[in-house]
């Protein structure tokens, strides 16, 4: 790692959530013991809803929490500190709760005590970090100029269970296969987000007004928000591996992927067919002729349909009096949620092929290349 003088690297701000992982507090606190690069502060977010006090079923969680509160106490070699969503009267309010809100709180906190330049990390309590981790965001965050913040690679490990092995190799072969078609289309939305690595400078967590803490995808919406507005690179000399379990905590992401593919079921996690990618293709080099006049492109239709509007660029060009703003807003307007309901859309449309079918025809053409 390379800075301006010794004793300028940024501080390193660690943000994890917490619920019901005491079992799974020795081994993170482990990892970030042996983290190579130790300028860096741990800002853990307990919580739960505060009426599972009051439900039986949910006691065990509660009592687990607490533990793990005592158990981050009693640890003097880190410097941790604790936000407490989870004691009787500080948990969440029925309407408000969830991972999405205990990132968003334990980063909030951070964008209040940390320098401009500090880098905020997010982690989980069931992923394992190598020790390089935290120097190697570091040093491509420091190194990249303007890079506003980083989708973390990572890789799901085989747990040695053939049944359970088979279900998360399908999902990041879903993820896997997403990511490389957008590398491969230059889409500005290539990436793919898990809350348990990614990150950002402070600086540009408070320019895109923190994360927003919706109830699932709050990762997906986060990298999005910067992409927006500056640099986001997906690749760093390091991987995190989060657990292959099953989950049921949020609605998207590994743990669903897994309960439902076990029953068959991974129409949620489709291998997007190659056309689709075209046509996305094709509508997002039309922007800049679309500056000048309206002209037919491939997701019209989808477009109209999902906005309730005919008038999809007008209303761009008459706020937007320079072609690459007006190239950029059309690119915020079909942003990533927008292109991912445009694939589902697509997908099952006038289709015969299988999944397997599918990517055996990409494995089949794909000329893969180094993308970063």
């Amino acid at each position: 790692m390379i800075f301006a003088k010794v004793g300028e690297a940024p501080n390193i701000y660690f943000a994890l959530p917490v619920l019901n992982e005491f079992e799974n507090l020795p081994s993170i606190i482990e990892c970030l013991k042996n983290q190579e690069y130790q300028g860096f502060e741990l800002i853990v977010c307990v919580n739960q809803y505060d009426d599972w006090w009051k439900q039986p079923e949910k006691l065990d969680q509660c009592i687990n929490n607490q533990e793990s509160i005592e158990f981050l106490k009693n640890d003097s070699n880190l410097k941790i500190h604790i936000i407490d969503k989870s004691s009787e009267g500080n948990g969440w309010p029925a309407k408000k709760g969830g991972v999405g809100w205990a990132r968003k709180v334990a980063m909030d906190y951070i964008s209040k005590i940390a320098n401009p330049e500090d880098i905020i990390i997010c982690i989980d309590a069931d992923t394992f970090y190598p020790p390089n981790f935290a120097g190697a965001v570091l040093d491509k965050i420091s190194r990249k100029e303007n890079l506003l913040g980083l989708a973390i690679p990572y890789y799901h490990p085989l747990t040695g269970n053939p049944v359970n092995d088979r279900l998360i190799l399908r999902y990041e072969i879903y993820m896997r296969h997403y990511l490389l078609n957008m590398l491969e289309i230059g889409n500005p939305y290539a990436f793919t987000a898990i809350g348990s690595a990614m990150a950002s400078t402070v600086t540009a967590y408070r320019k895109i007004g923190g994360l927003t803490p919706v109830k699932s995808g709050e990762d997906f919406y986060f990298i999005q928000k910067l992409k927006k507005t500056g640099k986001v690179a997906n690749w760093c000399e390091t991987i995190a591996y989060p657990s292959s379990r099953f989950s049921d905590r949020v609605i998207f992401g590994t743990g669903p992927a897994l309960i439902k593919g076990n029953t068959g079921d991974w129409a949620s996690y489709p291998i997007y067919k190659k056309e689709s990618f075209r046509k996305m293709k094709e509508t997002f080099d039309l922007f800049p002729d679309l500056f000048e006049k309206n002209i037919p492109t491939p997701m019209d239709s989808f477009l109209q349909k999902q906005f309730k509007a005919e008038k999809i660029w007008e209303p761009l060009r008459l706020n937007y009096k320079d072609r690459p703003n007006f190239v950029k807003a059309c690119a915020n307007k079909v942003d990533g949620l927008r292109i991912l309901q445009f694939l589902r859309n697509e997908q099952f449309k006038n289709e015969t092929r299988s999944d397997e079918e599918i990517l055996f025809e990409f494995l089949s053409k794909a000329e893969l290349k180094p993308f970063f």
